[in-house]
């Protein structure tokens, strides 16, 4: 089962079809749309929180933070 979390008029989850992508809904789920496409620096997501003025997600390779609603992730701790 993918991770989703609500942010503002957003669903934002793991792609259940590929962890490395992050994916987007402004409908309620109904349709998704790929927010960001993977890296081998990320690696795979396994989990996402919401904590306010960020996005946690946390991989394989680390924990790494979004500022921008999850277009692109920065590591903060191995």
């Amino acid at each position: 089962m993918p991770i989703m979390i609500n942010r503002g008029d957003e669903l934002i989850r793991i792609s259940p079809k590929d962890s490395k992508k992050i994916e987007y809904s402004t409908n309620q789920g109904r349709s998704w749309i790929i927010r960001y496409n993977g890296s081998s620096n990320t690696g795979s997501f396994s989990d996402l929180m919401d904590s306010g003025k960020e996005i946690l997600g946390t991989t394989d390779k680390g924990l790494f933070y979004s500022t921008n609603e999850g277009r692109s992730w920065i590591l903060r701790k191995r």
